[in-house]
């Protein structure tokens, strides 16, 4: 069944790309375009370094607490897909149990402070305090949940030291921008044929979450420019949280190839995507 879904999916949008060739075109120019101007500055030099930071303080012995708050503080630092790739990597490594790994991969799941600050807090809204509330908040919530949730078992395999520790983080950290960067460009891509046949038949509102589900940059660019005030701070909370079919592919690729299961990342990200935004707004709206 899901097999015939994928082939019936796939074969519509492929339909569609032969029949909208201009517009396809244009959306690869803006997948790359948001791409290369507000993520990539963002991710690559921060995922080398969390790489490299992860494995240079691998050989240190840790409680499972706080080893549990290294690999949390890291793929906070990063963002996403940052979090997926060091429990992955420390998955194949053998330092996390494969449930560990499966619940983390949910809790270790954050936007990165420079594209949170940077991207939606200075050229968004040029309002870096929403940024701060929000990181705060995310956060407080995220490291609650970690030090109570009952993920706090034995390492598997106690750490050993890793040669060429700055080497292999460049070689590890290409291929995961390379799935951000084409996740992005193919989910732009398709949000733009759809858009162009769904202008007419649907509203403002509508498309704006079509935009979100498929590719969140571009949900958050939709979003600044039809609303303002505490709908609009509101919204892009909601799509920071909920995140969008390309960031989830991208966490769903790293975490398959490290055989993590994806149950508990899934029910994680939809208890965030209620809870976040619903604490926003008791708390400063």
């Amino acid at each position: 069944m899901i097999l015939t879904f994928q082939l019936i999916v796939c074969s519509l949008l492929l339909v569609l790309l032969l029949l909208f060739p201009g517009v396809a075109h244009e959306g690869a120019d803006i997948g790359v375009a948001l791409f290369m101007d507000s993520l990539f500055p963002y991710l690559l030099a921060y995922l080398i370094l969390t790489s490299w930071l992860l494995k240079l303080t691998s050989p240190i012995p840790l409680s499972g607490r706080l080893n549990y708050l290294k690999i949390y503080i890291l793929s906070a630092l990063g963002g996403f897909p940052t979090g997926a790739s060091i429990i992955a990597q420390l998955r194949e490594r053998d330092e996390l149990s494969e449930r560990q790994a499966s619940i983390l991969l949910g809790i270790c799941h954050c936007p990165s402070p420079l594209f949170v600050i940077g991207f939606v807090g200075q050229d968004l809204l040029g309002d870096t305090a929403f940024s701060v509330r929000y990181l705060l908040l995310l956060h407080v919530f995220s490291l609650i949940l970690l030090f109570f949730l009952p993920v706090y078992t034995k390492k598997t395999k106690p750490p050993s030291i890793v040669r060429n520790a700055f080497t292999s983080s460049i070689k590890e950290s290409v291929p995961t921008v390379l799935v951000v960067g084409s996740t992005i460009i193919f989910f732009s891509t398709i949000y733009t044929v759809l858009y162009n046949l769904a202008e007419p038949l649907l509203s403002s509102g509508q498309l704006l979450f079509l935009a979100a589900s498929l590719e969140m940059t571009n949900g958050l660019h939709e979003a600044h420019t039809l609303m303002s005030g505490d709908l609009l701070h509101l919204v892009i909370v909601l799509f920071l949280t909920m995140q969008s079919l390309s960031i989830h592919l991208q966490v769903a690729v790293i975490a398959k190839a490290a055989a993590i299961p994806l149950s508990n990342y899934v029910w994680m990200r939809i208890f965030y995507s209620i809870a976040i935004p619903f604490l926003y707004f008791i708390m400063f709206i």
